[in-house]
């Protein structure tokens, strides 16, 4: 259902609590202390664009607003920058002008597409004997032992004067919740597990725990 003009004086993002993409969006609204409505996308199976903001892909999260839909989180992060009056200094993607940095965004990025897939199988009843998911979770171990092996030299490598980076939010977005939804564990990954513990004592970290809606 579209949002009420009332509900359009605040944008409004549209997605689900235990959502990853989802997080990394409410992760910068708090960061960027924008005041947003939240929708709940309820059924994840639905085929209707308008259950999830009018994104014909059928994706989470969209952000509402009254000049428009944004779908996507690179896209909505962007536009609640651009609503911020704090104007921090923000690490986007293409400032990652290193292999080293990029891959990093790259895999990131990847990974947490491939967890999407994994999850919506199994919801959608595909059991986890293919090849194919035989495969994304050899791509999903991967590139987590990549990320483990590369962690420290990436964080090492961000420009300093930097208030917060895209890269570091998804990246803590990705390890919390592939234990929140037991997809991998990570108690191994060392390094990881350093950089998520870091940076959980954001504020707006603790303002964002996973957790199912109801």
């Amino acid at each position: 259902m579209p949002a009420t003009l009332e509900a359009l004086a605040r944008p409004v993002i549209i997605g689900r609590s235990s959502s990853h993409f989802t997080r990394t969006t409410r992760v910068f609204a708090a960061e960027l202390r924008i005041d947003y409505s939240f929708r709940v996308v309820r059924e994840l199976m639905s085929s209707d664009p308008e259950d999830y903001g009018g994104n014909p892909a059928l994706k989470i999260p969209s952000l509402q607003t009254s000049q428009g839909v944004w779908f996507g989180a690179l896209n909505i992060c962007r536009e609640l920058w651009r609503r911020s009056s704090l104007k921090p200094r923000v690490v986007w993607p293409e400032e990652l002008d290193q292999p080293l940095l990029s891959n990093a965004q790259e895999l990131v990025l990847q990974a947490m597409a491939t967890e999407v897939t994994m999850i919506m199988s199994g919801l959608g009843g595909a059991g986890d004997g293919s090849a194919h998911q035989a495969k994304l979770r050899t791509g999903l171990v991967n590139t987590l032992s990549w990320l483990e092996e590369n962690t420290r030299s990436v964080l090492a490598a961000l420009p300093l004067e930097r208030d917060l980076s895209y890269l570091e939010v998804t990246l803590f977005c990705l390890v919390s919740h592939l234990e929140f939804r037991s997809v991998l564990p990570t108690a191994s990954y060392s390094e990881l597990n350093e950089f998520c513990q870091r940076f959980a004592t954001r504020a707006s970290i603790r303002e964002t725990a996973y957790r199912f809606d109801t």
